[in-house]
């Protein structure tokens, strides 16, 4: 498992991509902890703080497919660095201002969130030209899901030492430009300077043409409401558990099961076609979440958050291989950016959900609100079905459709 991991990693360019992207990603994993901390330590209130979240998240959710199809035109340095520094300043001009004036501070997370570059996405459209088999690709996608955990996980713990060393305004400072760092050493890397996207048809509406993109954007809705509504739903449980620590055991837990699943499942190669896979492993995912609603004893409900988390990234890891799989020609990284979207939308409907669902139904409620994500996650796929299996005859070529299946097979097209 090891030896298989480090020869990807020792492939040419492979670790600084994916550590310039993890690293580029890490004001969007701290953003929401940063905006609430400074708000908070300036006078302002809860709702103003997640009034102020709600104008990043949303401008994000909408920048990220914006800046996909932007990318897949122009190419990413002239898209992704432009971007890094405007969402940079933006954030900074927060951090030197506070919420007074409301107006600017609207004005500062307005452009933060939209020019996020999508890195995300942009990591994904470069690996079949870097690492060249379907195998390593594979095993890429695993390791990038798992890798996204922790930086999720480490990211929060980061703002909060930074706070407690300096400030609130010198933690995002500090992050923001920590940012711009990593998105700048994915863009000056040869594979993002050289990326082309493969020539895209003339409509508007890009990969959402593909119905199963479509189906999986809707799927991935509801997975992101249900990892959404755990994060209320842990802080509902400490409440009647021992306090804060116990909503930290209970993510970290989870983390830590995406991790593990994520990295098992890249270790192997898998046979048999990615779309019914994904079918199979969302199963687990959807099962998996159910028995969180049983909610009992700290070391239990631990346990069971770990057994939460194991089939995320190997959900995430396959569904990139099927995006890539159905993507129309040169649509690649605003696919991408639209599952993107559609998890972090369905993140915060899926925590403003359980917060009722705590209120007058406690944790138990609350956990319900993710297994219920689940099933309907579930569902969608189930029900899309037919999409999934057949679409990508429109929108490939018979050999790009070999190169996404066989391992070994080198793909003619660098998206």
């Amino acid at each position: 498992m090891a030896a298989g991991y480090a020869d990807l990693l020792r492939t040419r360019h492979a670790t600084r991509l994916l550590t310039g992207t993890l690293v580029g990603r890490l004001p969007n994993a701290t953003a929401a902890l940063g905006i609430v901390l400074l708000t908070r330590s300036q006078g302002g209130d809860f709702t103003l703080a997640g009034i102020l979240s709600a104008v990043y998240g949303i401008a994000n959710a909408v920048g990220q497919p914006l800046l996909g199809r932007a990318v897949d035109r122009y190419g990413q340095p002239r898209v992704m660095l432009p971007a890094a520094l405007l969402s940079a300043a933006g954030m900074a001009l927060f951090a030197l201002t506070g919420p007074d004036p409301l107006p600017l501070a609207y004005a500062a997370m307005l452009v933060a969130g939209l020019f996020t570059p999508p890195l995300e996405g942009g990591l994904r459209a470069l690996w079949p030209g870097v690492l060249n088999r379907a195998d390593r690709i594979h095993a890429a996608y695993a390791l990038d899901a798992a890798a996204q955990e922790v930086m999720f996980a480490v990211g929060p713990l980061l703002v909060t030492l930074l706070v407690a060393a300096f400030s609130e305004a010198a933690a995002l400072l500090w992050i923001a430009a920590v940012g711009v760092a990593g998105a700048l050493s994915v863009v000056t890397s040869p594979p993002s300077r050289a990326w082309r996207a493969a020539p895209r048809a003339a409509d508007w509406l890009g990969p959402l043409r593909a119905a199963g993109l479509v189906a999986l954007i809707g799927s991935f809705f509801f997975v992101g409401l249900a990892l959404g509504s755990i994060a209320v739903a842990s802080v509902s449980y400490a409440d009647v558990h021992g306090g804060g620590m116990v909503s930290s055991y209970l993510l970290s837990a989870l983390g830590f099961g995406a991790l593990v699943g994520g990295v098992v499942y890249g270790a192997r190669h898998w046979p048999g076609i990615p779309e019914r896979r994904l079918r199979l492993l969302m199963v687990g995912l959807a099962v998996c979440y159910l028995p969180l609603a049983l909610v009992p004893g700290v070391v239990a409900m631990t346990a069971l958050a770990g057994l939460s988390g194991l089939f995320l990234a190997p959900v995430l890891a396959c569904a990139f291989v099927v995006v890539d799989r159905h993507a129309p020609s040169g649509t690649v990284t605003e696919a991408f950016s639209w599952i993107v979207t559609a998890f972090g939308v369905g993140a915060a409907v899926g925590t403003a959900a359980a917060g009722p669902a705590a209120q007058y139904g406690g944790a138990t409620a609350a956990f319900a609100v993710a297994g219920a994500g689940g099933l309907v996650a579930l569902v969608v796929l189930l029900a899309c079905g037919r999409f999934l299996v057949f679409s990508n005859l429109a929108s490939r070529t018979e050999k790009d459709r070999i190169a996404a299946a066989e391992p070994g097979f080198s793909p003619t097209h660098q998206a």
